[in-house]
C-alpha cells in the first residue's frame, strides 16, 4: 500500500520537476531574447572560451563595440546557456553553445555562422543595418 502512494508520489513528483524545467528554459529563452534586444550586437559568451575570445577580437577589431554576457559570471548562465543550445538547434544536451552572436536582435549563430558572414561579405551590412558599425 504504502509502495503504491510512494510511486504516484514519485510520479507527481516527476511531472512537477519536468514543469518546472520546462518554466526555466522558457524564462532563459526570454531572458537571452530580451538581452539579444537590447544592443545592436549581443556576444553570449564564457570568459574561458577560446572561441569566445576570437569572435569578441573579431568585433572589437572592426570598431564595434559588443554586449558581451560572460555565461560562466551569471548565476543563471546554465539555464541560458541550454536555451541557447535549443536555439541552435543542439537541445538541452548539445555540443558547446557559445559564442553566439546576435546583431540587430536576431540569432545570427555561433562562430561558423559569424565567420562564414564575415569572409563571404555579409557581416558589415548586418552590422551597418544594426547600427553597429559606421562605414
Amino acid at each position: 500500500m504504502h509502495y503504491q502512494a510512494a510511486a504516484a508520489a514519485a510520479e507527481a513528483w516527476g511531472y512537477v520537476a519536468a514543469a518546472a524545467a520546462r518554466g526555466a528554459t522558457m524564462d532563459a529563452l526570454e531572458r537571452v531574447e530580451r538581452l539579444a534586444a537590447e544592443s545592436a550586437v549581443v556576444i553570449f559568451s564564457v570568459s574561458t572560451c577560446c572561441m569566445c575570445h576570437a569572435v569578441k577580437r573579431l568585433f572589437c577589431g572592426m570598431g564595434v563595440s559588443p554586449t558581451v554576457v560572460e555565461l560562466d559570471e551569471d548565476p543563471r548562465g546554465k539555464e541560458m546557456e541550454r536555451a541557447l543550445a535549443r536555439l541552435l538547434g543542439g537541445g538541452a544536451a548539445g555540443g558547446a553553445a557559445v559564442p553566439v552572436v546576435f546583431i540587430g536582435g536576431k540569432l545570427v549563430g555561433a562562430m561558423d555562422r559569424v565567420m562564414a558572414a564575415h569572409i563571404n561579405g555579409t557581416l558589415v551590412p548586418l552590422l551597418k543595418e544594426a547600427g553597429a558599425l559606421w562605414l
